[in-house]
């Protein structure tokens, strides 16, 4: 049922998220008069505290993590919130929260971001209160499980209140401009899409690097390691997006099931295609920092860095290689996509008079997700000159810098896009739920291939591309990581 809601309902309302994220969406997306002057803003968590403290607590985290230049009209905006305190592990505090929300006219939007252990208790409360009719919609945080079981479980419990159409599960890296426009590019520009196939395709890179360490988020952090907390979703969704078939068209339906297919046409990864590692000391940007077991206080066997070859079998993608990357305490933060197209079947240019400089080097995109959002295309190009020693080429690069592209636009939080759709009710750049459990069903068998191979993480120094077989891994196919 299409409804856009007039109240928006925010469970873990005084976490981290909260603070970084949605709160500042939330503000921006109100001074750029996105949001209908009715739509109300009820915060909940166990912190006790009335609404002027919460919007004063609102106002605290609008001006560290919201740029100045983004925070018009927040007094008004300050004045759509309200709060509830509540202990969701109980019945008893639900009916004061559904009376604080009151009647939503035209429809309720619920942001669950809390433990895993607190889903199912929510629901029931929130079913017990009347919250739970087909005018609401529940939005769910990750991490949603920490294998296909325990993911299957949220779901029911998630799914005995809410139908699928009403349920959005969250991955903020599909609510990136640059994520999104790697849909435009493949699907607007004719010049790609005929190539995008193993024919033209060498292989692709999938790299997500990070430069800090647990930073807060020790227990969570340990329990799931690299390998759950990257790869699983967001390594994962940029897989699907980067090797789908055209969909019929952009809406939720048809985008998603070419996204499954992709998923589920995953291979089960082989020995010596994948490796692990944890960080020891040593320097990021200059600075001394801790190893992992050092930041934990005690020794661990959990991944903080994860490399894969992986392989997608159907007709489009067969022999091309995926290989995925992401790691804590690395050289540089950097969210990218590298597809490497083969080498021209045929040099007119080689050999001419001996020349040396016509060596073809393949044509490369580079899609940046963040911290920059760009598209580099490599080209080859003649080096200017008469040329009485032989013809030299040289690559030479196409850059677009989105924000420079695109003059007067504002470079947006992730969450405002996701926010909005999820007011106004589109599931395009939200997950399903068969998304989800094809995710887990890979990774599941990832983590089974490591048991069995007694794999144990290979140290590297933070401030390093992680371990030296994770270059091995794809230099033995002739392939460089790009650094």
């Amino acid at each position: 049922m299409s409804f856009t809601a007039d109240r928006l309902l925010l469970f873990g309302a005084t976490g981290d998220l909260s603070q970084r994220m949605l709160l500042p969406s939330l503000c921006a997306l109100h001074a750029d008069e996105l949001l209908a002057p009715d739509v109300k803003i009820i915060g909940t968590a166990r912190s006790d505290m009335d609404d002027a403290g919460f919007r004063n607590f609102a106002r605290e985290a609008l001006e560290k993590f919201l740029p100045a230049d983004r925070r018009g009209g927040m007094a008004d905006f300050l004045n759509r919130l309200s709060y509830q305190t509540l202990d969701a592990t109980t019945l008893e505090g639900f009916n004061d929260l559904a009376a604080k929300v009151g009647t939503a006219e035209r429809g309720l939007a619920i942001f669950l971001s809390t433990a895993p252990s607190l889903f199912e208790p929510t629901i029931k409360g929130l079913q017990h209160a009347g919250l739970d009719g087909e005018h609401v919609r529940m939005c769910l945080e990750k991490p949603l499980g920490t294998d296909l079981g325990t993911s299957c479980e949220i779901n029911d419990a998630v799914a005995a209140a809410f139908p699928e159409d009403r349920i959005y599960r969250i991955d903020h890296y599909l609510g990136k401009e640059t994520v999104q426009n790697l849909l435009a590019l493949r699907f607007a520009n004719i010049m790609f899409e005929p190539l995008w196939n193993a024919a033209h395709i060498d292989h692709v890179q999938i790299t997500v690097a990070e430069t800090v360490g647990l930073e807060g988020r020790v227990a969570f952090y340990d329990d799931a390691g690299a390998l759950r907390d990257m790869v699983q979703n967001h390594m994962l969704q940029l897989l699907a997006l980067v090797a789908m078939e055209p969909p019929g068209n952009f809406d939720a339906t048809a985008v998603r099931d070419e996204k499954v297919k992709v998923l589920r046409s995953l291979r089960k990864i082989s020995r010596g295609e994948t490796v692990t590692g944890q960080y020891r000391a040593g320097a990021i940007n200059g600075d001394a920092v801790p190893g992992y077991d050092d930041e934990l206080g005690e020794d661990s066997d959990t991944e903080t860095f994860v490399a894969i070859k992986a392989h997608v079998d159907n007709w489009r993608w067969k022999g091309v290689p995926f290989y995925l990357r992401t790691g804590k305490r690395l050289p540089e933060r950097v969210t990218e996509i590298v597809v490497q197209f083969r080498c021209v079947p045929h040099s007119i240019f080689a050999g001419r008079d001996g020349a040396s400089g016509a060596k073809m080097e393949p044509n490369q995109l580079v899609i940046g997700i963040q911290p920059e959002e760009n598209v580099h295309l490599s080209m080859m190009a003649k080096v200017p000159g008469l040329d009485r020693e032989g013809i030299r080429l040289r690559s030479v690069p196409l850059d677009i810098s989105m924000p420079d592209a695109f003059v007067g636009a504002h470079k947006r939080i992730a969450y405002e896009r996701l926010l909005l759709d999820l007011i106004e009710g589109d599931q395009t750049l939200f997950v399903r739920r068969d998304e989800v459990e094809a995710q887990w069903e890979w990774i599941d068998a990832v983590r089974a291939e490591w048991a069995d191979q007694e794999l144990t993480p290979q140290s590297y120094t933070a401030g390093s591309w992680g371990p030296s077989a994770a270059i091995a891994l794809a230099e033995k196919d002739g392939v460089s990581w790009h650094e």
